[in-house]
């Protein structure tokens, strides 16, 4: 687990320089701003700023160590006219290359092409995820929200996850554009719908730092 991360979820403060920001907001550019979620591969501008010694990689080095890797972007892009809500859940997934059939691995599912499935909870639990805004998330703009310490309690099942958050409490994660919230993969988390809906970009990438057992290999970006 992450010890260096006692709550679960840490928030980096002007981690992104204007310069950054305004790359990181280039390298998104031409994406389409209808769709909740698009998953990321084949970036090459987005490279520089998750490598272990850029401003996003060096955050989720500072936990996994040296060998951590990207191996999952997605842009989530919320505006007045998408504004969407999520309901309390634990990332369960991962995306790999190819379906190899390994024990403890399912089930499989895809997504915009991609083979994701579900790991043992021993996987999730050495990942960090990282969310990079790249505009400004006051409360009236749908923070995320995440159960502080829900990340030991395992992968808990669907219906307990309201008890699980009660028993946790919640915490609003606000930013500014730059800013950089660092959170364990499998911590419980939701978003609401915007209550003064503005753009709200984020760039929501996983780190691992180790490789999957039995010809499994990692998606990457």
């Amino acid at each position: 687990m992450l010890r260096f991360v006692p709550h679960g979820a840490q928030r980096l403060r002007s981690a992104m320089t204007d310069a950054e920001l305004s790359g990181l907001d280039a390298a998104l550019a031409g994406l389409p701003p209808d769709r909740a979620g698009i998953r990321l591969r084949g970036n090459i501008a987005l490279q520089p700023l998750l490598a272990k010694d850029g401003p996003v990689g060096a955050a989720a080095a500072s936990i996994l160590g040296d060998a951590a890797r990207p191996v999952r972007a997605i842009l989530f892009d919320k505006t007045p006219a998408a504004n969407w809500a999520l309901a309390w859940h634990q990332d369960r997934t991962v995306a790999v290359t190819r379906r190899v059939e390994v024990d403890g691995f399912g089930p499989w599912t895809v997504k915009d092409g991609l083979q994701h499935v579900a790991p043992p909870f021993a996987v999730l639990a050495g990942m960090v995820t990282l969310r990079v805004h790249l505009d400004p998330v006051p409360m009236t703009n749908a923070p995320l929200l995440v159960a502080p310490g829900s990340h030991r309690l395992g992968r808990v099942a669907a219906a307990k996850v309201p008890d699980a958050v009660r028993r946790c409490g919640i915490a609003a994660c606000i930013a500014e554009a730059g800013d950089i919230w660092l959170y364990a993969t499998p911590i419980l988390h939701a978003s609401e719908a915007a209550r003064q809906p503005a753009r709200r970009r984020v760039l929501q990438v996983d780190f691992a730092a180790g490789p999957l057992p039995g010809g499994l290999e990692w998606a990457g970006l």
